[in-house]
């Protein structure tokens, strides 16, 4: 039997990418989480899904929601609960500004990016944002194919 793959410090373990498409990132920090020993072996095999994850403020705590961490293969009886809420750590200063933002301003905090920090320690990189209207995504996606289709352009008639 095969050993797992080993991520270690600098690793990128999951990554929304929908989410900068969906939403228009407005501001982004780093945040710990509070995790159990099998959440972390599961996430240095790299096997995290964060693509339906949101991050919520509850009782001046911010948590991470639907967040899918795999059980841990050879967790037997200590293993955890695939997608349970996690805490996430912050300073209470960072949380009051974000608590306001999310309720007076209508945003909204989403995951972007799950990795292990050059100290080999779980981070969750968290984007305050504010979502796009479907025309708004048709618009940037034209945008996009314009650019490229220049770029094309004056690289053929170099």
């Amino acid at each position: 039997m095969a050993s797992p793959q080993y991520r270690g410090a600098g690793a990128l373990i999951a990554e929304n990418r929908k989410a900068r498409h969906d939403y228009e990132i407005e501001e982004t920090l780093e945040a710990g989480l509070v995790l159990t020993g099998t959440e972390v072996k599961s996430l240095r095999t790299g096997r995290a899904n964060i693509t339906e994850a949101y991050a919520e403020i509850r009782d001046g705590e911010a948590w991470l929601v639907n967040a899918h961490i795999p059980e841990y293969r050879f967790g037997n009886i200590h293993n955890h609960e695939p997608r349970r809420p996690r805490k996430l750590l912050l300073k209470k200063r960072e949380i009051q500004r974000l608590l306001g933002a999310t309720q007076r301003k209508g945003y909204t905090l989403v995951p972007l990016k799950l990795y292990f920090n050059e100290r080999g320690i779980a981070k969750l990189l968290l984007g305050l944002a504010r979502g796009r209207k479907a025309h708004d995504k048709r618009e940037r996606i034209k945008e996009r194919e314009w650019q490229r289709q220049k770029a094309r352009l004056a690289k053929l008639y170099r």
